[in-house]
């Protein structure tokens, strides 16, 4: 967006002031619009930006329902653009309400051409940070780590550890509880390694019965049993070449895990029923929930298995424990799913006590549960802004603020930046309106944490 071809739109039905406002902005590439049918058709064909937009419109020009009515159309057209609302002296509160509903900023008549082009001015500045911000997300989107949406310093630290360790051949176990996206690490860990270009299988070792098991795994001669009407590969060969995700290995029968234990030792297979060893060139990723050092003491799991599985461990903390993180996946999450419905659901996003009980509830289901609920509060929602009732979680659920002793400042401010800028979806501008401080600060507390 070049500055001398910005575009403005300005809604106003008064020729005498889209006069007066079209030479205010003779730098702009200006486009005017009478009333909400020519505003939006305007909006469709130039995609502004910025729009001015008097309330007063026809039919209700006394009045402020039609410009209401048209600025909630615009937002639901083009939620990023800025909308300065311009209204008469006697007419704050359908300013403030406008506020409320989505617009940028409100500037009262009569027209100082000079403090409207700094509002002006500025509502394009915000609006090139937003667009700069998603931008550098939708790269990070499209980074190996594919499908990890990330801002907290815990999970940020297990992205760079699934960098690291990517390369290598070693044997790679991933801890975390159900539904904190340990698949999706497990094919990071393929996708960045030499191995991207051969097979990623998967196998949930707690989802298949323990009598089918090991044919699943190892495969079966033809004859090995009734029904095995011919030789079948299975998971581990089909593998080869690529690499093997053993998901809940904690739920592995000990039948199968001294077999397992010579796979990874000896790097060779025997099928089911067969006698010959076949060698097997695969990269081992695992996986559990569970508590694998507790199964041992309870012989539920061998020792020795377990060195073996763990030459490289990553832990992946629960939603509740990544920082900042809810807001963010939760917004990604509704952008996703409204994607999905082609238009056929009309939201702008969270209200502000959303993702104050977001953040506040310890998500014991973790993403997956954090899903649910946001197809279901997509779904049930009667406004354009989903509420706490919409995802049945109580209103009254506060986290304390983050303030303590002098030796943990630092990590409760990286904390309290990272939440304002992740609950105004990288607003710089109004994060630090929250946080009670200048733009300027917030940019040198951001470059002192490292925060892009």
């Amino acid at each position: 967006m070049s500055e001398n071809k910005r575009t403005l739109l300005i809604v106003e039905d008064d020729p005498g002031l889209q006069n007066q406002l079209k030479w205010s902005f003779e730098d702009f590439e200006v486009v005017v619009a009478g009333n909400r049918e020519d505003a939006l058709v305007h909006l469709r064909r130039h995609e502004p930006p910025v729009i001015t937009l008097d309330l007063g419109l026809p039919p209700d020009a006394d009045g402020a329902k039609e410009g209401l009515a048209t600025l909630e159309q615009v937002l639901e057209l083009a939620p990023d653009t800025k909308i300065i609302v311009v209204t008469g002296n006697e007419d704050r509160n359908n300013a403030v309400n406008a506020i409320g509903m989505g617009a940028y900023d409100f500037y009262q008549k009569p027209i100082d051409p000079e403090i409207l082009g700094l509002i002006v001015d500025r509502a394009y500045h915000v609006y090139a940070l937003e667009q700069e911000n998603r931008k550098l997300l939708r790269q990070h989107g499209e980074s190996p780590l594919q499908g990890i949406v990330a801002s907290s310093p815990q999970m940020l630290k297990v992205c760079r550890t699934i960098e690291k360790v990517a390369p290598t051949d070693v044997t790679t176990l991933l801890l975390g509880e159900s539904g904190t996206g340990k698949e999706i690490l497990a094919r990071a860990l393929h996708d960045l390694s030499a191995r991207s270009t051969k097979r990623f299988v998967a196998i949930n070792c707690a989802a298949i019965p323990e009598n089918l098991l090991e044919s699943e795994l190892f495969g079966y001669e033809k004859g090995a049993f009734s029904g095995a009407t011919k030789q079948t590969i299975g998971k581990i060969e089909c593998a080869d070449g690529g690499t093997l995700f053993l998901d809940e290995l904690g739920d592995l029968p000990m039948s199968l895990q001294a077999k397992l234990l010579r796979f990874l030792q000896e790097r060779v297979i025997e099928r089911v029923g067969g006698r010959k060893e076949i060698p097997v060139d695969v990269r081992v990723v695992c996986a559990t929930h569970q508590d694998l050092p507790n199964l041992i003491q309870d012989g539920a799991f061998r020792e020795d298995l377990y060195y073996r599985v763990s030459e490289i461990t990553v832990r992946i903390p629960g939603l509740r424990e990544r920082e900042g993180d809810v807001a963010l996946i939760a917004r990604s999450l509704l952008t996703k799913y409204l994607s999905e419905q082609n238009g056929k659901k009309k939201l702008r996003g969270f209200s502000q006590d959303a993702i104050t009980a977001m953040e506040s509830y310890p998500w014991p289901g973790n993403v997956r549960e954090l899903e649910n609920r946001i197809k279901r509060a997509a779904i049930m929602a009667e406004s354009n802004l989903i509420t706490p009732e919409d995802l049945e979680l109580a209103e009254s659920q506060q986290k304390p603020l983050a303030l303590n002793l002098r030796k943990v400042r630092d990590e409760a401010e990286l904390n309290a930046v990272l939440r304002a800028l992740n609950l105004y979806d990288g607003n710089v501008s109004k994060a630090a309106e929250l946080l009670g401080v200048s733009r300027p600060t917030l940019y040198d507390l951001m470059n002192k944490h490292e925060i892009k």
